[in-house]
């Protein structure tokens, strides 16, 4: 692959004329190349992976094939801790759910530290949709010890690596999601969520410990079965994606999470898309690359869970040696985020992403 890979970066003739004259750009020609060689998938702020000369020659369609065949391998080496039905699970559908997840009491001691006091919190208005994070760090952790449990659980941890393509550490917090349809499109256009899409071009997992009932009307999470498999289909798809991903005009398809039509999803041989409705108490792990959404709702909904994601460098061949398991940055790593986007906030004069709402109960009313 790196040969491969390699022999294409430095044909530079697709890259703008902008970056180049820039005097910085031999820096960031590095950062672009590592990009290449690691997790970065956006074709817009990365030249080279947007670079449509690049991607006819093939650059976006080996990435993507070298990242399955390495998620396959070290799937196999964690196999062995998983089990069967959860493998059989994921193998045939890209997701796993777990219903009944936690004893009833523990379930029950769970919701009542969750939703007893207010919380640090920060919220993102996408559209009618409002979600709210409260990460899960060790000074918020300590004083929800059955949350912190959870998420240290040693099971949830070998299935979402083994989701994941690749073991490693979580990031884990309180999310509640907050459907305000009376919004109006004004709110901030449409809710980019609620396009069936692919998060990025390899195997990623995002877990979801349901602490409400989701129901049909609730927006649940749906999911192409099957999706999350590499077939010859999906590859050329990907290729075709790939030659025009950078200028599509579709914000978040040029950020390198692929959209896909229902028409091309038939094309592509998925049937039926599964909505995830499922009672409280259910866990529910799913491979990202895999096509998801999330449902519109309807109706005012409110819906708390403790979530979690992993996504890691795809081309390691290794599982493990996370350097995000270091003393001092364990648990704390979107406490870190946040950090730095607010630094990066302040120095452009840019509101971010995710503001700052102060101490609020987590099923509470959005705040933005």
């Amino acid at each position: 692959m790196r040969a491969g890979m390699a022999t294409m970066l430095f044909n530079l003739e697709s890259l703008t004329p902008e970056p180049l004259m820039d005097l910085l750009a031999p820096v960031k020609a590095v950062g672009w190349v590592t990009g290449v060689f690691g997790a970065e998938k956006s074709f817009a702020a990365n030249p080279i992976i947007g670079s449509p000369r690049l991607n006819r020659l093939g650059l976006h369609r080996r990435r993507v094939a070298t990242a399955a065949a390495m998620a396959a391998r070290r799937r196999r080496a964690m196999a062995e801790g998983i089990p069967a039905e959860d493998r059989e699970a994921f193998d045939r559908d890209g997701f796993v759910i777990k219903r009944d997840y936690l004893p009833a009491d523990i379930f029950a001691r769970l919701r009542r530290e969750v939703f007893s006091d207010p919380l640090p919190a920060r919220e993102m208005r996408q559209g009618q949709t409002v979600t709210r994070m409260i990460p899960l760090g060790p000074d918020i952790a300590a004083r929800l010890p059955t949350a912190r449990a959870v998420i240290a659980n040693p099971v949830l941890r070998r299935l979402t690596g083994y989701v994941a393509g690749r073991a490693g550490e979580p990031h884990a917090f309180i999310q509640t999601v907050i459907a305000e349809p009376a919004a109006g499109p004004g709110a901030g256009g449409r809710d980019p969520q609620t396009a069936m899409h692919a998060d990025t071009f390899h195997s990623t997992a995002k877990y979801w410990l349901f602490l409400h009932d989701v129901g049909e009307e609730d927006g649940p999470f749906i999911y192409l079965p099957g999706s999350h498999r590499l077939t010859p289909e999906r590859l050329e798809w990907e290729y075709e994606q790939s030659l025009t991903a950078r200028d599509a005009g579709r914000h978040h398809h040029s950020l390198g999470s692929f959209r896909a039509t229902p028409a091309q999803a038939k094309a592509l041989g998925y049937g039926a898309p599964k909505r995830v409705a499922v009672p409280g108490n259910t866990l529910v792990v799913a491979d990202t690359y895999g096509f998801h959404s999330r449902a519109p709702s309807d109706r005012p909904t409110v819906r708390t869970e403790i979530h979690g994601n992993l996504r890691r460098n795809p081309f390691a061949p290794w599982n493990g040696l996370d350097i995000q398991a270091a003393p001092g940055v364990r648990g704390r790593q979107v406490d870190l985020y946040l950090a730095y986007a607010d630094w990066r906030s302040r120095r452009s004069g840019k509101p971010p992403l995710w503001r700052d709402v102060g101490a609020v109960k987590a099923d509470g009313p959005a705040s933005i």
